[in-house]
């Protein structure tokens, strides 16, 4: 045990970390703009984990905290895909969540907006070659929005949807 923690002290964050002030810049196509505009007042996410380390999720459950507080710029998040605006997708698509992810985008109402949320739902991260992982999710569906990191900070994805959205904090 004082083996790994000697490790993990030498080796230090490893994951991808932004300079003081620098944030990634998220594109947002005028197609995307114009599909998310009949979502002004309120606009329901249904996260979907295809197989991350689950630090995506933990800055997805940060956003409804007391600091960032979404809800008071109409973000909620739902349980089922059928109530759901948009699908925000966390880590690479793997062998048994292929399906599954296929399902709940079927599942969601026109107009749906896909949201990959960070390195491993880009371009699968550090998940890259693995046997258990089929690809990014653009392999899978079509994706609206990309927002980069490993993990991107609730500020970062907060950001990002209000662009989509049109507004500013």
């Amino acid at each position: 045990m004082f083996r790994i923690i000697q490790k993990s002290l030498r080796t230090g964050v490893v994951t991808g970390q932004y300079q003081k002030g620098e944030t990634p810049a998220v594109p947002v196509v005028p197609e995307v703009k114009k599909k998310a505009g009949l979502f002004k007042r309120s606009f329901a996410i249904r996260e979907v984990d295809t197989g991350s380390c689950n630090a995506c999720e933990m800055e997805m459950n940060a956003l409804m905290n007391s600091v960032y507080d979404a809800e008071r710029f109409g973000l909620h998040i739902v349980a089922s895909p059928r109530h759901a605006d948009a699908l925000v997708v966390t880590g690479p698509v793997t062998v048994n969540m292929e399906r599954a992810l296929k399902d709940v985008h079927k599942q969601t109402p026109d107009p749906k907006i896909v949201i990959a949320l960070g390195d491993c739902a880009i371009d699968c991260g550090v998940f890259k070659g693995s046997y258990a992982v089929t690809g990014p999710v653009e392999r899978h569906i079509p994706v609206d929005v990309r927002i980069p990191g490993c993990p991107p900070r609730p500020a970062d994805i907060l950001e990002a949807i209000l662009e989509l959205r049109k507004e500013k904090p």
